[in-house]
């Protein structure tokens, strides 16, 4: 069933292409260049969720070996800019406006990035979009809220 979003729309149309997701993430990751430098693969897009991954890799490392937390908070604001557009009703229009994150465990591994919201975030005023990234083994490494500001679109 075709969704009215542009960014789900897309999604699934890359889905059914050989690499979909790759394609997808790569596409994506170009609407903010800096995105690109984790190499993230959006692996889940739905209305209110978002789910990424990127490898541990010599880029994204900081000087004790573990993924550099700069790297998971873009990361994580790639993730909750996916779940903005994917979810965010037409008529209102959306911008960052803080990051409130608590960095919990040494990250030694491949890293996870989920992005969640409820359908009460989409409405005008600041709402907040929680994100978590766990490493492989499954533990948290980070976790917080990415504030935005909703309003509505102006008419034209």
């Amino acid at each position: 069933m075709a969704s009215s979003n542009y960014l789900l729309n897309l999604y699934q149309r890359c889905l059914a292409l050989p690499f979909g997701r790759k394609i997808f993430s790569i596409m994506f990751a170009r609407k903010a260049p800096y995105f690109a430098t984790i190499k993230p693969l959006i692996t889940e897009l739905r209305p209110n969720y978002c789910q990424l991954t990127f490898n541990k890799r010599k880029a994204v490392l900081n000087h004790i070996g573990t993924v550099h937390a700069i790297a998971i908070c873009n990361g994580m604001e790639m993730a909750m800019g996916a779940v903005a557009e994917a979810s965010i009703p037409k008529h209102l229009r959306w911008i960052p406006k803080g990051m409130n994150v608590q960095y919990l465990a040494k990250t030694n591994s491949d890293v996870t990035i989920t992005a969640k919201a409820s359908e009460d975030t989409w409405q005008p005023g600041e709402q907040p979009i929680r994100v978590e990234a766990r490493r492989d083994d499954g533990t948290v490494v980070a976790a917080g809220e990415i504030i935005i500001y909703l309003s509505e679109k102006p008419t034209r």
